[in-house]
């Protein structure tokens, strides 16, 4: 990605999204930058700040990868990951250096991204994790099929994720469902919820509440969390398409981790003027 400078008038910042699902980029890289709560939560603002589904910080890489990324709501709470910003950022970063491949540290772990035949950049989400204490949740009980109305799955993508396999993904109301489930006592750490459709054994709609931020456009955790939980379910094979409200997404899980693939977007490049900056002081 192009060099963003942190200068007097402000701080610098790239806008970029995957699917629709968007993302502010900060490159911390060169200079240090403090990102407080504050701050976040003014940056999400999608009417007095910039707006984003996600904030994503860019340093260097912590045990030989190539960079680290850390990730915020817009509501300033902390995610330890997020497919479609990785693969943005992912696809910047090799469109900056001319490679075809990187590892990412993030709170998941350590990442492999690569850029695939179609162009797009693919990236291993990594193993997904079904016990209990790993998604986690409060208490034992079985991850395939959770006792909440409506039968869900649990699944851990580095963060927590509930999915309901529903008949038709559009006939729920997807604002007042994700809010009622984001917060059920069964997720010590709030969760993502998911209405997924079965349409084929390698094809799925998908429809998206992140925890902390709402409905989005897509997201890649959740598309893999979708597919790993319809896989283990018997209802898919575990290569398959992604619909969601923003375009398409394509999910394969190997022994290897959840590939998640798809297209990304580099928008604008912008600065924070010092007068916004002020405000937060």
């Amino acid at each position: 990605m192009s060099e963003m400078p942190h200068g007097p008038a402000g701080l610098a910042f790239a806008k970029m999204h995957g699917l629709g699902n968007d993302f502010v980029v900060i490159d911390r890289r060169a200079a240090p930058v403090a990102l407080p709560t504050a701050l976040v939560r003014a940056l999400g603002d999608r009417h007095r700040g910039v707006g984003f589904d996600q904030l994503a910080a860019i340093d260097d890489g912590s045990d030989g990868e190539d960079l680290t990324l850390r990730f915020w709501n817009p509501d300033g709470s902390a995610s330890a990951a997020c497919g479609n910003a990785t693969r943005c950022i992912a696809a910047a970063e090799m469109g900056r250096t001319g490679r075809a491949a990187l590892t990412i540290r993030t709170g998941r772990g350590r990442l492999e991204a690569r850029r695939g035949a179609d162009g797009h950049v693919q990236v291993n989400m990594g193993v997904p994790l079904t016990g209990w204490r790993d998604i986690p949740l409060a208490q034992d009980v079985d991850t395939l099929h959770l006792p909440i109305p409506g039968d869900p799955v649990a699944t851990g993508m580095g963060n927590p994720h509930c999915s309901f396999v529903v008949e038709d993904a559009e006939a729920l109301d997807l604002a007042s469902f994700g809010a009622a489930h984001e917060a059920h006592p069964l997720f010590p750490e709030r969760t993502n919820v998911e209405l997924v459709e079965v349409r084929a054994r390698d094809a799925i709609r998908l429809r998206i509440w992140e925890r902390g931020t709402g409905i989005t456009l897509a997201s890649g955790s959740c598309a893999c969390a979708a597919a790993v939980a319809t896989a283990r379910r018997g209802l898919t094979g575990r290569r398959m398409t992604v619909q969601v409200d923003g375009g398409q997404l394509e999910v394969d899980w190997r022994d290897d981790g959840v590939w998640l693939s798809g297209p990304t977007a580099h928008v604008f490049d912008g600065v924070l003027t010092a007068a916004f900056m002020e405000e937060l002081r």
